[in-house]
């Protein structure tokens, strides 16, 4: 997995997550099993080696009800090469 920091200069933040097919069905059997327990969670983690970066980001439930300040949207596929 790769990962990147984007500031976009305006208080806003990206992270990118860089997966190699190899990873997704890890991923997708941690997301089923954080669902189907409800009080867990699982990170992404660094190996925190090199000059530093995105050192752990942690996956975890919250209430159906509350508010959402992100969604899921799909985009096109980007080439590498056009990435900034």
């Amino acid at each position: 997995m790769q990962t990147s920091l984007d500031d976009f200069k305006t208080g806003w933040y990206g992270i990118t997550l860089g997966l190699k097919a190899s990873e997704i069905d890890s991923l997708i059997e941690n997301l089923l099993l954080l669902r189907e327990n409800k009080s867990g969670h699982f990170h992404a983690r660094s190996d925190f080696k090199g000059t530093g970066g995105i050192g752990d980001i942690e996956l975890h439930l919250v209430p159906e009800e509350s508010p959402d300040d992100m969604v899921f949207d799909y985009s096109s596929p980007i080439e590498p090469s056009k990435r900034k």
